[in-house]
């Protein structure tokens, strides 16, 4: 495949998605993988709610760098394809927080989910706002090779 086809195939699986895996640790490093519904933005920003108390929001807490997977359990084998990204995530705050509610609440909506405010996700309230912020994105080529890529810059 050509860059441009493998930046679109990034893309397609990011849009046609609707959980990521966060692969994350803890401050000893032990590992924790979660799958959280996501809005992405921009194919480089990933924002999801969880509870402050959540295994994968404690080991961020402790150690924001993580690995997140993207694909689709549904292919047949040896058909599957997936996006792998390196990110930094942190619990979003004040402008931060406004601009990424509207975005995770657009998403949800037009998955049948009602809209969210900063109400639902700021204390006493049980979930909180994150994002990823993608440093690097990757998929494999037909030998398990890392192939870069850059999703946005088809768009």
């Amino acid at each position: 495949m050509t860059q441009p086809e493998l930046e679109e195939l990034a893309r397609n699986i990011i849009d046609s998605n609707l959980y990521m895996t966060l692969g994350t640790a803890d401050g000893t490093g032990k590992p924790w993988a979660s799958p959280v519904y996501y809005a992405p933005h921009e194919y480089t920003e990933f924002l999801w709610v969880s509870a402050p108390e959540a295994t994968h929001s404690r080991n961020l807490a402790a150690r924001p760098e993580l690995g997140i997977v993207i694909f689709d359990s549904r292919t047949p084998i040896n058909t599957g394809q997936a996006v792998y990204m390196s990110a930094v995530a942190e619990e979003l705050t004040g402008d931060d927080l406004d601009r990424g509610i509207e975005i995770f609440s657009r998403r949800s909506q037009q998955h049948g989910a009602d809209a969210w405010t900063s109400a639902d996700v700021l204390a006493p309230a049980r979930l909180r706002l994150y994002r990823a912020t993608a440093s690097e994105t990757f998929v494999l080529d037909r030998d398990d090779q890392r192939i870069p890529v850059r999703p946005a810059s088809g768009r």
